[in-house]
């Protein structure tokens, strides 16, 4: 199973971000930090979803209707209404809280954050679609595959409290209090975005 992460990024490859960051009008290093914390949030959403047989279940039918294509048009998914719902399921009631903090630890303004957040939803739908029909993965292969992908970013990002900790205990969405920290520092998540682009 590929690293969920690094395999997006390398996916989306410099020139997405280029044209994220130019559809969005912001500096390409500021958006770089944003993605850096923003897709830890969104595969951890998912990550606790899918702790449970039913929402397991709902993640793989829902990636019967997405595919990698997605990472063609990059630029057309800048405020897509697929991506608000999908939002919508990853992060409930917090999607605006994750917003803020996420353009508090990047730079990026808010407006942009809540422009970027349904944009990178769809690309996350896109590779685990492409994930699950390349490794014929059921739904509980899928919720391990999304629990691993916790552990894993929290070993490339130590010191930081891991995933673990910014998901909430109560079911409703995300404890925010360590996601600045996760686009900070060389050994931050937004520097590991930077080092897999350059790689």
């Amino acid at each position: 199973m590929a690293d969920l992460m690094s395999g997006i990024i390398k996916q989306m490859g410099a020139g997405g971000l280029s044209q994220l960051a130019g559809a969005l009008g912001v500096d390409e290093g500021a958006a770089g930090e944003a993605i850096g914390m923003a897709l830890p949030a969104l595969l951890g959403g998912m990550a606790r979803n899918t702790a449970q047989p039913e929402g397991a279940q709902a993640l793989a039918s829902a990636l019967d209707s997405h595919d990698e294509s997605v990472f063609s048009k990059i630029t057309d998914l800048i405020g897509s209404e697929d991506g608000q719902k999908i939002l919508g399921h990853v992060l409930g009631n917090k999607q605006e809280a994750t917003a803020q903090r996420i353009a508090g630890g990047s730079g990026l303004d808010l407006g942009s954050v809540m422009k970027l957040l349904p944009a990178l939803a769809p690309l996350v739908m896109g590779f685990l679609s492409k994930q699950k029909q390349s490794n014929n993965l059921g739904p509980d292969d899928l919720s391990a595959a999304l629990a691993g992908e916790r552990q894993n970013i929290e070993s490339k990002a130590p010191g930081l409290g891991g995933l673990a900790s910014i998901l909430d205990t109560d079911g409703d969405g995300l404890d925010l209090g360590d996601l600045t920290k996760l686009a900070g520092g060389s050994g931050g998540l937004g520097g590991l975005l930077g080092n897999i682009l350059k790689g």
